[in-house]
């Protein structure tokens, strides 16, 4: 299974240039023969929209651009990023799983960063679900960048069955790395997470990161693919943009389960007897 990862610049709220972009490298993925191709968060719209939100959003079922993703989709699997309007009024920062012209799966951004540079929460309201779903790279899950960096995130989707996790993300370059070899200190944090969870869940953790400048934010790029042993498998340029090829052999996943225990020995209903003890104090 041969997975691609845009590692792109997209225009920020130019919903149709950015289409056209995901077509370009659509194109250029099915050239290399690849089953399944990923982009970064809020591929079609770009990140820092603000007052752009509404404008740029998209209902899955209706919107034009949607629609031809979704029709490429018979083609190639797509994994990409968008604002999803809803009926109620409400935007979310979400990432879509299109396959054999159908949406398999959408996920809506969980936690949004609001500090410093970040003001998601001002614009999108937040996603409230963790879900696995079958797809060509197995059981599968979403995670939206600042999703991934929450140890609960990843072990909702193990809970689930998880056999690859791909998050989508839109992390800027933060800090000097000065001797290790990492265009910002912060892509240390993206990439040792992925480590981390990759080994602990025995499943594929698959990154895709920007790159570029928008609003004066540098975007660190850095995508990466970790096999379920901890491996890492690919690993794109920082802050460029990049086009990066791995190939998934699933049966990594059964070699990695048999000899680590730790999704077989897994115990969710522990956590939900802890978690719910947990929030009733707080509610008290």
């Amino acid at each position: 299974m041969l997975i691609a990862l845009a590692q792109i610049s997209p225009v920020l709220g130019e919903v149709d240039k950015n289409l056209r972009l995901h077509i370009k490298f659509i194109d250029k993925a099915l050239q290399k023969g690849a089953n399944v191709i990923v982009f970064p968060e809020l591929s079609l719209t770009g990140y820092r929209l603000r007052d752009l939100t509404a404008e740029a959003a998209l209902v899955p079922e209706t919107s034009a651009p949607f629609g031809e993703l979704v029709r490429l989709s018979r083609r190639i699997s797509i994994v990409a990023g968008f604002v999803e309007a809803t009926a109620s009024g409400r935007f979310y920062n979400a990432a879509a799983f299109l396959s054999g012209g159908r949406i398999l799966h959408i996920h809506r951004k969980v936690f949004l960063p609001t500090f410093g540079m970040f003001e998601e929460a001002r614009f999108f309201a937040p996603g409230r679900d963790f879900r696995t779903f079958d797809s060509p790279l197995g059981r599968t899950g979403l995670m939206i960048c600042r999703d991934f960096l929450q140890l609960s995130s990843g072990s909702l989707l193990q809970a689930g069955g998880a056999e690859t996790i791909i998050v989508l993300s839109a992390a800027p370059g933060r800090g000097g790395t000065e001797g290790q070899g990492h265009a910002f200190a912060t892509s240390r944090m993206w990439e040792l997470m992925g480590e981390t969870l990759s080994f602990f869940t025995s499943a594929f953790v698959v990154y895709c990161n920007r790159s570029g400048f928008e609003d004066g934010a540098a975007f660190a790029g850095g995508s990466f693919v970790y096999t379920p042993l901890g491996r890492l498998l690919a690993k794109a340029a920082y802050a460029e943009k990049d086009f990066l090829f791995a190939e998934i052999d699933r049966r990594e996943i059964l070699r990695a389960r048999r000899l680590w225990s730790w999704t077989r020995d897994d115990k969710p209903e522990v956590a939900l007897r802890v978690l719910q003890r947990v929030f009733h104090r707080h509610e008290d």
